[in-house]
């Protein structure tokens, strides 16, 4: 792992130790995770567009902060939250202008601490620093000339790069003198290796105000005091239309459809390998983080397992992987099996957030990145692919011709229906000549709609772009429009009757009001129904009948370790909680929290069926691994409260100074956009995806 990676991992977020028992106690984390992906990432791959028809503020030399005389511009801001929004989209949120602010500043007190201290880099420690992190594919540093050009194509500073790797050393010499005398003691690494290998079978009721407001059933009275309250914010704008429309089901006309086993067998053979795949089957290794405090850690750990499974080939054989499974994986299942997953990964558009997924796309033998999901590290080796014969793949075939054939015969059937509505205006009578070429009961061909605008989530249809602009030309009663798409078929609109802007009726909002009034009744519930079944409930055995006396389900987690998400509790993110993990860790097989526990605006209610205590023979094997671990969290947390301490006392004497109108600048026109410009598949800090031409970061 390289110089920046080691550090980026050891300084992630990390929080306040007991340990500086000398210095004052700070409350809030140091976002260190930052520091030096800030600048160097800058330097390496964003080169800020100017194409922007609005003020580009990635251009701009104004001051957000200025930390003792150095400054951090809107510039470097506005083009670092860039960079993170081209990685993926959802990090714009994540990666918030307070957030890469706080990490840019710590940059900044880190370098100038270190400096006053007396800790540099000399010319020799920069140039062996380069050396390192660009090596060619034969292990070598790839030459003077290649590393600028590198550095020069990805629109960076070589100047600047250079002078972060100079602060970056120092740091790390900084961090050396600071955590010179951190230990850690036997008994912290037993409690430790307990805390993440005592597993659990739970049950617990997830209290959320949207699954109460599915049972609420509010009264007329309810409905009608709300959209009274609420009158303004329903009123109409837009012109309202009334469709009467001619409806073609693309699986009505398919069901006629004969496919021979020839034509499948032929489509078959057409296949590209990949397509003959029925999966692959892959290898993983499982680290869980028990304490969001031990994030850094866990994920050094994983970066040097990925380091040791790659090993000089950058690749791993599928013995060498379940070596490393079976030594170091927490998921016993898998371990035991030399981390083979039972049965075989598929290809599943539908959730493209599987972290299995990006297995597919890999040779086999490849070994991912540490990919974080959930409270876990993953690391996965793609092993063979698993074939599929015609016969596996003859449902899947079936079903896509026939859909293709389908919507080509529905497509054909929706332009003479709709040629006809041009002639006779009548959509029944279109319908009855029509119904059985279109294979449908001729009164469900026809449908109509309420009064509808843009926008609206129409009856059968949805919200669909497409039904409106078919819809948008008619603009006289009795006009008819063209074979338009819709969800199932198509659709062939008439106009019946229009409106203009005006007030709404509760009739017409009536179903915007009940979700609206169910949604704050639920809100208003939540608390409540939480200690109601908290009160409720003396043992597990009680939590199934308490439930459901309130609407609600009583689920199940089977081998839950501490840092898991908490099944369908771990939707909301912010449920796996520390209070909710050291409440579970606490209990005795046979218990239940006596108090329902709060997350943002949810409640969940756990009881323990069974607990099973850590393999403490397992534990005397692990000892010294997990010693080496614990040792760099702790040193990385007390590096952590150290320079929070100094960011205070900087902060206090005004050495520190944070311009907030610049941040509400930038958070203005960050809203204003729908998002940042996304990127062409920009590398993660942490290495390079297979097969790149991106800077070569060691391994």
């Amino acid at each position: 792992m390289s110089l920046v990676l080691a550090l980026i991992s050891a300084y992630r977020e990390v929080f306040m130790l007991k340990q500086l028992s000398k210095m004052e106690k700070t409350r809030g984390a140091v976002i260190i995770a930052f520091v030096f992906l800030m600048a160097v990432s800058l330097v390496f791959f964003y080169a800020p567009g100017r194409n922007s028809t609005v003020e580009d503020l990635s251009q701009s030399t104004e001051t957000v902060a200025r930390v003792n005389g150095e400054y951090v511009t809107v510039g470097e801001i506005v083009s670092q939250k860039q960079r993170y929004a081209q990685i993926n989209p959802q990090y714009a949120a994540i990666f918030t202008t307070k957030r890469i602010l706080d990490g840019m500043v710590s940059n900044k007190v880190i370098a100038q601490e270190a400096a006053r201290l007396g800790f540099t880099a000399s010319n020799q420690e920069v140039i062996d620093a380069i050396a390192k992190e660009f090596k060619g594919r034969d292990g070598n540093f790839i030459g003077m000339e290649r590393y600028q050009q590198t550095i020069k194509n990805r629109g960076g500073d070589i100047e600047k790069y250079e002078q972060e790797l100079r602060d970056r050393i120092a740091a790390q010499k900084l961090e050396a003198f600071i955590t010179a005398a951190v230990s850690v003691s036997d008994q912290e690494i037993l409690d430790n290796y307990k805390r993440q290998n005592t597993s659990f079978e739970l049950t617990y009721i997830a209290v959320a105000a949207d699954k109460l407001a599915q049972k609420i059933t509010p009264s007329d009275d309810d409905l009608k005091a709300y959209f009274e309250a609420h009158k303004k914010e329903y009123y109409i704008n837009s012109p309202q239309k009334k469709i009467k429309y001619v409806f073609i089901e693309t699986a009505k006309a398919g069901e006629k459809i004969n496919i021979p086993d020839e034509e499948l067998k032929a489509e078959y053979d057409k296949l590209t390998p990949d397509k003959k795949q029925a999966g692959v089957k892959v290898q993983q290794i499982i680290l869980r983080v028990a304490d969001p405090k031990l994030d850094a850690t866990v994920k050094a750990k994983a970066d040097d397992l990925v380091k040791r499974a790659r090993g000089e080939s950058g690749s791993a054989t599928e013995q060498a992987f379940g070596e490393l499974a079976k030594g170091n994986s927490e998921d016993t299942a898998t371990a035991k099996n030399n981390g083979w997953i039972n049965g075989i990964v598929r290809k599943n558009p539908n959730n493209p957030t599987d972290p299995l997924q990006q297995t597919l796309e890999l040779p086999v033998g490849a070994v991912t990145d540490a990919i974080k999901y959930g409270n876990n590290y993953y690391i996965f080796r793609r092993g063979d692919a698993v074939p599929k014969s015609f016969e596996d793949a003859k449902q899947e075939l079936l079903v896509s011709a026939r859909n293709r054939k389908a919507y080509a015969a529905a497509s054909v059937l929706a332009q003479k229906a709709a040629d006809r509505m041009k002639d006779v205006k009548d959509p029944q009578k279109v319908a009855q000549e029509l119904a059985g070429e279109a294979n449908m009961d001729a009164a469900k061909m026809v449908k109509e709609t309420g009064f509808i605008k843009p926008g609206d989530n129409v009856t059968d249809i949805g919200s669909s772009q497409q039904f409106e602009d078919g819809i948008a030309p008619l603009n006289n009663v009795g006009d008819t429009g063209d074979k338009t798409p819709i969800p199932n078929g198509f659709a062939i609109p008439q106009l019946v009757d229009k409106k203009d802007p005006c007030d709404a009726e509760l009739s017409e909002v009536k179903d915007k009001i009940v979700d609206a009034v169910k949604k704050e009744k639920g809100k208003a519930q939540v608390e409540q129904t939480a200690k109601d079944i908290a009160n409720a409930v003396n043992s597990p055995a009680d939590m199934k009948a308490a439930a459901e006396k309130y609407g609600l389900t009583a689920l199940e987690a089977k081998d839950y370790k501490i840092g898991s998400p908490l099944g369908e509790a771990g939707v909301d993110q912010t449920i796996s909680t520390a209070l909710l993990e050291n409440t579970i860790y606490e209990m005795k097989e046979g218990g239940v929290t006596k108090t329902a526990i709060k997350s943002g605006d949810n409640y969940v209610i756990v009881g323990a069926t069974k607990r099973k205590e850590a393999d403490m023979a397992e534990f005397e094997k692990q000892k010294e691994q997990l010693r080496t671990s614990a040792l760099q969290q702790k040193k990385s947390s007390v590096f952590g409260d150290y320079i929070q301490s100094v960011t205070d006392k900087m902060k206090k004497d005004g050495s520190i100074v944070i311009y907030k109108d610049k941040i509400a600048k930038i958070d203005a026109q960050t809203e204003s956009q729908e998002g940042f410009p996304g990127g062409n598949g920009f590398p993660m800090p942490g290495g390079m995806p297979p097969g790149g031409q991106g800077i070569p970061l060691p391994q």
